[in-house]
């Protein structure tokens, strides 16, 4: 298994360098000067070309691509200097670069955002989980029966409306028409500053997440379940008399858990990478409100580190899972 998880982490390392590499080759090619945005922040709009020029020269971008890029790559590994104007900045490792349209560090404003996001994500994937596959398991045992069409009916009604507009609905009936005052106060607060106050302030966030995103765990449970029940080893479980719950939750759901699991990763992995209309909404902190907002104002050095993260966050979850699947289920070996 060690040399399983050396291979995929190298694999993943070179998905990283292309992501890195491409994000890099886009600011650098664009139909813009990646300067200008700088050159218009420090100028309040008004960027000539001779200030232009003198931007690109202090920021390197009349080099050739390859030798930036080798900077950039510097940085995340060793650290390096960033010139900011006439000023010089040390930047620790792993330096993502330098916003200069917040005049602070990458790293530093991923670091301050990485907890609400990974708040957010954390409670919407156990709501993902706790809700979608013990619904699911009921109605692939009661398969046919009203109680299982009303469920998938609902479920599909659900995930058929926009998540975006699922979540701003919810927003307005419970915020500003029903007043409920428990899911009233949206927003992050550090769980180390006050717990209720970090519990209740995502509350809905949450729940807007574990409710939209369950309906297809649903799906995918039900459908998985009623795959495993039909297989012959469930029969024969069934023949030597073992109790129900034995045969369908340790024998069936274990099976059925392999494919859930594989979304699972790619979902978690999103999350973390950033809950952008989430965060939206509801006026969360977070990295992908960082990113958004980064896009609109044209900070393309918090573009990239946004980019770079979610790269990383997507390879690692797919090796957890990969991971997962081994223990789940005893046919899968990895080599």
């Amino acid at each position: 298994m060690f040399a399983y998880i050396v291979k995929r982490l190298l694999a993943g390392l070179v998905v990283v360098v292309l992501i890195s590499m491409a994000v890099f080759a886009l600011f650098w090619f664009g139909p813009e000067s990646p300067a200008r945005p700088v050159c218009e922040s420090k100028t309040g709009g008004k960027c000539t070309e001779e200030r232009l020029a003198n931007f690109e020269e202090s920021l390197g971008y009349n080099n050739p691509i390859y030798e930036e890029y080798g900077k950039y790559v510097k940085g995340v590994f060793v650290g390096r200097e960033l010139t900011v104007g006439t000023q010089k900045i040390d930047c620790d490792a792993p330096c993502l670069g330098y916003s200069f349209k917040n005049n602070t560090l990458v790293w530093d404003d991923l670091v301050k955002r990485m907890p609400a996001t990974v708040s957010v994500a954390a409670g919407g994937a156990f709501l993902y989980l706790a809700l979608g596959i013990p619904i699911g398991v009921a109605a692939a045992r009661r398969r046919g029966s009203l109680t299982d069409k009303v469920l998938v009916s609902t479920f599909l009604v659900v995930s058929s409306v926009p998540y975006y507009l699922f979540a701003l609905l919810a927003w307005i009936y419970c915020t500003l028409v029903f007043e409920i005052p428990v899911l009233g106060s949206s927003g992050y607060t550090p769980f180390t500053d006050n717990p209720w106050k970090w519990a209740t302030g995502l509350l809905l966030p949450w729940l807007c997440l574990g409710l939209f995103g369950c309906t297809q765990y649903t799906r995918y449970t039900r459908g998985a379940m009623v795959e495993a029940l039909s297989e012959d080893y469930i029969r024969t479980a069934k023949a030597k008399g073992l109790p129900a719950s034995t045969v369908v939750y340790r024998h069936g759901l274990r099976s059925a858990l392999v494919p859930v699991v594989t979304v699972f990763g790619i979902d978690l992995g999103v999350l973390l990478a950033g809950t952008i209309f989430t965060e939206k909404i509801f006026e969360i902190q977070g990295i992908g409100l960082w990113g958004l907002n980064a896009v609109g104002a044209k900070d393309l050095q918090v573009v990239a580190a946004t980019a770079l993260f979610g790269a990383v966050v997507m390879v690692v979850s797919n090796l957890l899972v990969d991971l997962v699947y081994s223990v789940l289920d005893p046919r899968v070996r990895l080599s």
